[in-house]
């Protein structure tokens, strides 16, 4: 048996579960030093916001805590990745680590700098298929979502997940871990967090309660997803983020519910297709796909803050966005309808650059993914490679009784539970404490249509 450890290199895959890295180490008999790196260094201004280092606090005390009931333990130290693990590796006498593919831009650039330095052994885990592996007829990689999941969908189901190992060795010595709590992942002045302790429960044990709960919902997901009041979705997106449950665990649970369930993997297929647009276009997260909205002329200046601070604030004078923007600060979580309406209000009636709305979803939410985060923005925006049109404004206001959001707004919106049902999407006379709209729906859609025709002469200019 090979005495020298075995380094486990953990990112977004904090589970024991169907985790390759876990199973392939635990398969050798060596020992194994399982480790997570807190690096702010790599990603640079892509590091993690303040919603998902809540989240991973937590997750990281979920999965020391089930490997400490296996035998092991998880060593925590900050820095960028490649120095530290090489660190571990002269501490410990490793000369192997065993990690699963990540497929952001500052990942990939990770893995090549550990690759130069250490045996680095990758696998597949995160997406239903690797990401790049779903090719068309010519042998590339699709950009459009509807061919792509016809085609990832023939390639489903995808393997059973593997076994979590009932047991890791331990090394002859531990070596010198961070305190969790040294890193200041949790708020404390203010303390915003209040409302995620009620909501959530991150780590493994809660992805697989979150998960029990909704096999019994998946077959009803197309009626309900889209009903705010009933909040018909999986809400296993924060989990699956951080890796405390894997899309093929889903997969496998839900499969056969019936009904409309094959939309809601459809989602899942949607998550995968986020990941390989970003992995073809690795700065989509803040360059538009379609060049020619380069052109379009986003407002600026103070009124445009006040405005963004207002969207932020869930203060717009649109009821249905503003209950979307105060759960998000509440429990770091929107409902997906919501969030479609969210975007599109900042875009079109509020005129203000798409990438001042990924930016703040980055940070607030728990579920702040690049891949669909960038995806989901740029559809919204148009500008992406698979995109709504500009110039389909949602309307808000047709939005909110059409998905019956009354009981939604009534939560998140306090100053007009006492309104009645007919009132309360759009009511004549304020209450008290609440604004006006920030702008009228008709102004703001006529407002972006001239943006958007001044965007295509600039591009026709430029062309000529």
């Amino acid at each position: 048996m090979n005495s020298s450890p075995i380094l486990i290199w953990l990112r977004r895959d904090l589970r024991l579960a169907d985790q390759a890295a876990f199973h392939a180490a635990a398969s050798t008999g060596s020992p194994v030093i399982p480790v997570y790196v807190l690096d702010d260094e790599t990603p640079k201004h892509r590091r993690m916001g303040g919603a998902s280092r809540w989240w991973l606090h937590h997750s990281l005390i979920s999965l020391d805590a089930d490997l400490r009931a296996i035998g092991s333990r998880l060593i925590l130290r900050r820095g960028g990745c490649e120095d530290v693990l090489a660190t571990l590796a002269e501490e410990t006498g490793a000369r192997e680590v065993h990690a699963l593919h990540h497929y952001e831009p500052w990942w990939r650039n990770a893995e090549k700098a550990v690759g130069e330095r250490l045996l680095l052994h990758l696998h597949h885990g995160n997406y239903l298929a690797p990401p790049g592996s779903v090719l068309n007829g010519s042998g590339n990689p699709y950009r459009i979502y509807t061919p792509f999941w016809k085609n990832l969908r023939e390639r489903m189901p995808p393997s059973v997940p593997l076994d979590p190992p009932s047991h890791l060795p331990a090394p002859q010595a531990w070596p010198a871990s961070d305190a969790l709590d040294a890193w200041g992942l949790e708020p404390a002045a203010p303390d915003w967090a209040s409302g995620f302790r009620a909501e959530w429960l991150p780590g493994e044990a809660g992805a697989n309660s979150r998960l029990d709960d909704f096999v019994g919902e998946a077959a009803q997901y197309q009626a309900q997803r889209n009903l705010p009041s009933i909040e018909g979705t999986s809400r296993l997106s924060p989990h699956l983020h951080f890796g405390e449950v894997s899309p093929a665990t889903i997969w496998h649970r839900v499969a056969s519910a019936g009904g409309s369930v094959q939309t809601f993997l459809g989602e899942i297929g949607w998550r995968d297709y986020a990941q390989n647009v970003v992995l073809q276009l690795p700065q989509y997260g803040s360059q538009n796909a379609t060049s020619a909205f380069d052109a379009l002329p986003w407002r600026s200046g103070p009124e445009a803050e006040a405005d963004l601070k207002a969207w932020q604030q869930g203060r717009t004078g649109y009821p249905i966005v503003d209950a979307g923007m105060r759960q998000l600060w509440a429990t770091g979580w929107m409902h997906n309808r919501v969030r479609m309406i969210a975007a599109s209000f900042l875009i079109k009636h509020l005129l203000i650059d798409w990438r001042r709305g990924e930016e703040w979803f980055w940070d607030t939410l728990v579920d702040a993914d690049y891949g669909s985060n960038a995806v989901n923005w740029q559809w919204s925006a148009g500008s992406g490679v698979d995109a709504n049109m500009f110039v389909r404004i949602m309307a808000p206001l047709t939005q909110s009784p059409k998905f019956d959001a009354a009981a939604y707004i009534r939560e998140w919106v306090p100053e007009l539970a006492n309104l009645p049902t007919g009132e309360v999407h759009d009511p004549l006379f304020r209450p008290a404490g609440y604004p006006r709209k920030i702008i009228d729906h008709a102004e703001a859609r006529a407002r972006a249509l001239v943006a958007y025709g001044v965007m295509k002469e600039r591009k026709s200019a430029e062309i000529k």
